[in-house]
């Protein structure tokens, strides 16, 4: 698994610098948008119906505050909205970069 070096803030978006030497550069808006939050996309009980969730998908002018490193897996962003819910595993954080 690929694992951030550097993550940094600069003007309106994350750019981060993977260990293997490639480097993301993701809209703080998208990474509010694509947050993998119960309170962003539901949960679901055992019979599969969803609960929750939100169909807000423009979130312009939103931004990060802050950042943290959870365990060895993923990043948790703390948005100017209030939203800090979000737990972005190294892969799909990486996949919203493309």
């Amino acid at each position: 698994m690929t694992r951030p070096k550097n993550i940094a803030a600069i003007g309106n978006e994350i750019a981060i610098v993977w260990d293997d030497g490639s480097e993301s550069f993701i809209a703080m808006e998208k990474l509010r948008a694509q947050s993998p939050s119960a309170e962003n996309i539901g949960e679901r009980d055992l019979l599969g119906r969803q609960f929750g969730g939100t169909d807000r998908k423009d979130f312009s002018g939103v931004t990060v505050k802050r950042w943290n490193l959870i365990g060895s897996y993923a990043v948790q962003f703390d948005f100017s909205d209030g939203h800090s819910t979000g737990i972005y595993p190294f892969d799909f954080l990486r996949s919203l970069g493309g």
